[in-house]
């Protein structure tokens, strides 16, 4: 499976940004995908997440200014980014966890992008 980002870029305090994360591949079932985020010198962080159902989890800091949405026909989940602030600044990180069947069940396993720079100017 292949996660390919794209959306990324230069926005001022206050602005807005719209990633996008298309997946790729084989992979049996996706039970979530999200978005994390590593500013630097800091640990990564989960900023969104999104299941197969439609159920959403967010950091508190992004609360009422990200929303993440799916289109799961095409495997793709975006973020909407608005009032941004420079502590957003980060790598963006779009992030899969699914199954895969074998023959004794279900091998769970989680995918990574390769990252997307969201650099916000005050």
């Amino acid at each position: 499976v292949q996660l390919v980002e794209s959306g990324g870029g230069l926005a001022q305090s206050g602005g807005s940004l719209r990633l996008s994360c298309v997946a790729s591949g084989y992979i049996d079932m996706i039970h979530s995908m999200g978005w994390y985020r590593q500013a630097p010198g800091k640990q990564r962080e989960l900023v969104a997440s999104i299941t197969s159902g439609g159920s959403t989890n967010y950091v508190d800091s992004v609360k009422g200014r990200f929303t993440i949405s799916r289109d799961n026909a095409e495997n793709t989940i975006y973020l909407q980014m608005n009032n941004l602030k420079s502590e957003d600044t980060a790598v963006y990180y779009c992030h899969l966890e699914g199954g895969v069947a074998v023959i004794e069940g279900i091998n769970n396993v989680e995918h990574w992008g390769k990252g997307t720079l969201v650099t916000v100017s005050s």
